[in-house]
C-alpha cells in the first residue's frame, strides 16, 4: 500500500505503524510474522467480474470448521502476526464469523473486516463496533450503474451506502475499496466526493491485478497513460482534502510504481519533504509479498498474498502457519523474499528496486508466464526509472 496522503501531505494514518517497519539490511523486515488476509469463505451474494477469489454464492470448496480457525488464529497470536484481515468472498456469509473475529481479539490480535457492504445491517454494524473491528472495508467501483455492473447485481451500490451508512452511525472507521479499470477510472472524484458525503475515514484505491476473474479483465485494465492520469487524479484530490482539513487517509494499492511516481513528483517540484518520502518509501520496502503480507484461504492453503491463488506451500490444517510462513526449503517462499536479483527486464534493471521490490509477480506471470518477468501494468518511463531514453523491454 502506498499512503498518498502521508507521502504528499505528512498526514500520519492508523496503519503507518505496519507500514513503515524499519529493515535491517535493505531486504527483509525486522519482524517475520506478516499481516494475514483470511479469504475465510469462498461464498458470496455478488458476482463481481474482478473477484481475485473467483467466490461465487454456492461454495465450492472446503472451509475451515470454527474449531480449525481458532486453532489457526492461536498460531497466529503466538508467532506474533500483528493484524488479521477477515475478507471472503463475503465474510459475513459465515455463520461463526463473530465468534472467531472476537476469539481473534482476545488473543491480542488486531482485527479488520472486508466486506461488499450489502449485508452490513444496524444489528451486524452494533456487533462490529462491539467486536472492535479496526475497520471495514466496503468494496465500490464507481457510481451506481457502474458499480452494479460490476457486481453483478442490482442495487448492489444502494445495499452497499446502507451498509456504509450504517457503520458509520455507530462509529466504525470504514475505508471504500475501489478497484481502478478502464470502465471507471473517470469516477475517482466521485468517490472522493462519497467520503465527503457519507464520513468515510479511508479511500482505497486498488490497481487491478489479472487473478481470479481479473484475470479475464486484462484487456480492461487502462493504459500508462491513463494510469497516469488516474495518480494524479488522487494525489490532486488528496491534496485538496488536506488543505481544506479534512482528516481522510488515501490510499494505492497493487501498484508500487505509484510510491515512485510520487517521489519523482515531488523531486521535479523542488519540495523539500522528497527526501523524507524517498525515506518511508524504503523502510516500506515495496511489494511484500510473501515477506510481510500473507494470505490464508477457506481451506487453509497459505498463499504468499491474497492474489496469487495459484501456488500455495502449505496448509494450515497439516502444519502451523508460522511453520509454513518460515520454512524457505519452500522455493517460491525463499524466493520472494530475496526476490531482487531474480527480477527480469525492467523491473531487474530499474534504478528504483529497493523503493518498488519488483512490483506485483502474478501480473507478470499473468501476462509472460514468468513470474520474475517485469510487470506489465508499471507505467514509469525508461528515463524515469534510470534506463535511459529507450532500452528493450522484457527479455
Amino acid at each position: 500500500m502506498i499512503s498518498v496522503s502521508r507521502l504528499l501531505c505528512g498526514a500520519q494514518g492508523p496503519g503507518d505503524s505496519l507500514r513503515y517497519h524499519s529493515y535491517t539490511d535493505g531486504r527483509e523486515p525486522l519482524t517475520s510474522a506478516p499481516v494475514v488476509v483470511w479469504n475465510c469463505t469462498n461464498r458470496c451474494n455478488l458476482q463481481c467480474l474482478h473477484c481475485y477469489a473467483s467466490a461465487t454464492e454456492q461454495q465450492t470448496g472446503p472451509e475451515m470448521d470454527t474449531g480449525s480457525a481458532k486453532a489457526f488464529i492461536a498460531n497466529l497470536a503466538t508467532f506474533g502476526v500483528p493484524a488479521i484481515l477477515f475478507s471472503g468472498g463475503e465474510p459475513l456469509l459465515r455463520e461463526d464469523l463473530f465468534d472467531v473475529a472476537g476469539y481473534a481479539v482476545s488473543k491480542g490480535l488486531r482485527v479488520a473486516l472486508s466486506s461488499n457492504g450489502t449485508l452490513v445491517t444496524d444489528d451486524i454494524a452494533r456487533q462490529i463496533r462491539d467486536l472492535q473491528f479496526t475497520e471495514v472495508g466496503v468494496s465500490l467501483d464507481g457510481t451506481e450503474f457502474i458499480n452494479d455492473h460490476f457486481r453483478g447485481k442490482h442495487g448492489a451500490y444502494r445495499a452497499a451506502l446502507e451498509g456504509i451508512s450504517n457503520c458509520v452511525r455507530h462509529g466504525i472507521r470504514v475505508s471504500l475499496r475501489f478497484t481502478i479499470t478502464g470502465s471507471n477510472y473517470h469516477d475517482i472524484a466521485a468517490m472522493f466526493q462519497l467520503a465527503e458525503d457519507e464520513g468515510i475515514d479511508r479511500l482505497c484505491f486498488y490497481h487491478l491485478v489479472y487473478s481470479g476473474r481479473g484475470s479475464t479483465l486484462v484487456l480492461e485494465d487502462i493504459g500508462h497513460a491513463q494510469t497516469r492520469q488516474a495518480v494524479d487524479s488522487i494525489c490532486n484530490l488528496t491534496e485538496d482534502l488536506h488543505r481544506r482539513g479534512l482528516n481522510k487517509e488515501v490510499l494505492t494499492v497493487a501498484n508500487h510504481a505509484d510510491g515512485v511516481y510520487l517521489y519523482l513528483k515531488l523531486m521535479e517540484n523542488g519540495s523539500g519533504c522528497a527526501e523524507d518520502t524517498y525515506e518511508l518509501l524504503r523502510k516500506n520496502g515495496g511489494n511484500s509479498s510473501g515477506i510481510r503480507i500473507s494470505a490464508v484461504d477457506a481451506g487453509g492453503y497459505v498463499h504468499p498474498d491474497q492474489f496469487w491463488r495459484g501456488y500455495s506451500p502449505g496448509n494450515v490444517l497439516e502444519r502451523s502457519f508460522s511453520d509454513i510462513w518460515m520454512d524457505t526449503s519452500d522455493w517460491l517462499m525463499a524466493a520472494l523474499k530475496n526476490r531482487k536479483a531474480l527480477l527480469k527486464g525492467r523491473c531487474g534493471r530499474c534504478a528504483y528496486l529497493n523503493l518498488c521490490n519488483g512490483n506485483m509477480r502474478e501480473r507478470a506471470e499473468a501476462v509472460y508466464d514468468d513470474i520474475w518477468a517485469e510487470d506489465p501494468a508499471c507505467y514509469l518511463t525508461d528515463k524515469e526509472i534510470g534506463l535511459g531514453e529507450r532500452c528493450g523491454g522484457y527479455y
